[in-house]
């Protein structure tokens, strides 16, 4: 399942790009996910805490960091009636784009996919955590060591000095 890429159009464009199996994957992967974000936080969730690092880790073994933002960032869109989720993360849902993927009936298809068996409060910080480890990610690149730096730390392996005409005993 984390090989499966996040497949970002509506199933009316995957079926007019002969896409359907890969929709169908990616939004199986996407309820997989969503259930799996569920039972970690309901497994790091203890004595009124959440043990977000763990709850991360927990999911993140079996899905993408892109999945785990695709499937938060729908939920919070779905749920931004709902007070309980912060305005930082309401307006960092709404910079990643989830189609509105409606059926013949005017269902929306993501509903399938949202993060609705916890306490949206515990989504809240779960995301929070989320968007810090995004930043996180896309910091690092940034703070690489320069070469001389790199070449400083390791203990590079000096040929052997030969011998010069000098050194034995004979003059030039």
């Amino acid at each position: 399942m984390e090989n499966t890429p996040v497949y970002k159009h509506t199933a009316a464009y995957a079926r007019e790009h002969d896409e359907l199996p890969l929709y169908r994957e990616s939004n199986k992967t996407n309820i997989a996910c969503k259930e799996a974000i569920e039972a970690a936080i309901r497994d790091n969730y203890h004595h009124n805490s959440l043990d977000v690092k763990s709850t991360c880790a927990q999911v993140g073994h079996k899905f993408s960091m892109e999945r785990i933002a695709y499937v938060l960032a729908n939920t919070v869109q779905q749920k931004d009636w709902d007070g309980r989720i912060s305005p930082e993360n309401k307006a960092w849902a709404k910079t990643i784009p989830v189609c509105q993927d409606s059926d013949a009936w005017g269902q929306n298809r993501n509903c399938y996919f949202v993060v609705d068996q916890a306490h949206p409060g515990l989504v809240d910080m779960f995301v929070t955590h989320i968007r810090k480890e995004l930043a996180q990610a896309r910091e690092a690149p940034k703070k690489k060591p320069s070469v001389l730096c790199r070449l400083q730390k390791k203990e590079v392996p000096t040929a052997p000095k030969l011998p010069t005409k000098k050194s034995q005993g004979q003059e030039l």
